[in-house]
């Protein structure tokens, strides 16, 4: 029985793309609406796993789904880092001179900006994911359209690339964490990375403290970011992701660390995962 993996998006998206790099193409990836709906099924147990972008090199973060974490609490078991690349694409023989009409999910249009602005004579459209808009491409046969999206999409709804990696910045890497209900063996010589949340108390120096007993065990702190409590004026959560090279460096911060701070939470620990 294959493993299912739930993603954001349609088959051929990034998120599709970053399952496959993380588990192989031996999985079953599972389509849903948004991620909310990721996070219903693996709480159903109809899914083994979900991949969730959580940030972007040009976008940053993405806060929603920081409010997801929260929310359903599912440990983190592992990261992927996804190189961004956007492909224009259109249905075979189709020609760039054919194009009239360009559509992508607006995030994806964003990063394209500087060849659209290039190409004025293309009218620009909003989708609700760079892989759907190539899906509605294919299944309509749209012959004056054209999809921006990954290759993978290309590849799966049977278009031809016309221009490719489009994008203006080509260090755009999206940060996407894997994460299942079910508790996993971890092999302690190669966990090198955590994902902790907290709060700290208002006074002056309060969250400086924290930080300070990562630094002094030599704990390189490598993501911060802030929201507000629920209900509570003034209060955040903090989540922040740590690493390490030597797991009793690790060991000696979380200790001084719970010391300082309220609500406490590893969310998870796995490998880090380089950007390749």
């Amino acid at each position: 029985m294959s493993t299912k993996v739930a993603i954001q998006g349609v088959k051929g998206s990034f998120h599709e793309e970053a399952a496959y790099k993380y588990f192989g193409e031996a999985i079953e990836t599972v389509e849903c609406e948004s991620f909310k709906k990721t996070c219903e099924l693996l709480k159903q147990g109809k899914v083994d796993y979900v991949v969730m972008a959580i940030e972007n090199s040009i976008a940053g973060s993405l806060i929603p789904n920081y409010a997801l974490l929260r929310d359903y609490r599912f440990p983190i078991v592992g990261e992927v880092y996804l190189h961004i690349k956007l492909h224009l694409m259109a249905l075979p023989g189709v020609s760039l001179q054919d194009i009239k009409f360009i559509q992508s999910h607006p995030i994806a249009l964003q990063q394209c900006n500087d060849y659209l602005e290039e190409n004025p004579q293309f009218k620009v459209t909003e989708a609700e994911d760079t892989a759907a808009s190539a899906q509605r491409v294919s299944e309509l046969q749209l012959k004056d359209t054209a999809a921006i999206a990954p290759q993978l999409a290309a590849k799966l709804y049977g278009l031809e690339i016309l221009e490719r990696r489009i994008e203006t910045n080509k260090k755009n890497y999206t940060r996407f964490l894997i994460l299942t209900d079910k508790p996993e063996e971890k092999v302690k010589a190669k966990v090198n990375k955590a994902s902790i949340s907290f709060q700290t108390g208002n006074g002056v120096g309060s969250l400086s403290t924290v930080l300070r007993c990562f630094a002094e065990q030599n704990i390189n702190l490598s993501k911060i970011q802030s929201m507000p409590v629920l209900g509570k004026r003034n209060e955040y959560d903090f989540y922040v992701d740590v690493e390490w090279k030597d797991q009793a460096d690790y060991d000696a911060a979380i200790r001084q660390v719970l010391k300082h701070t309220n609500n406490f939470n590893i969310m998870g620990e796995y490998v880090k995962n380089e950007k390749v």
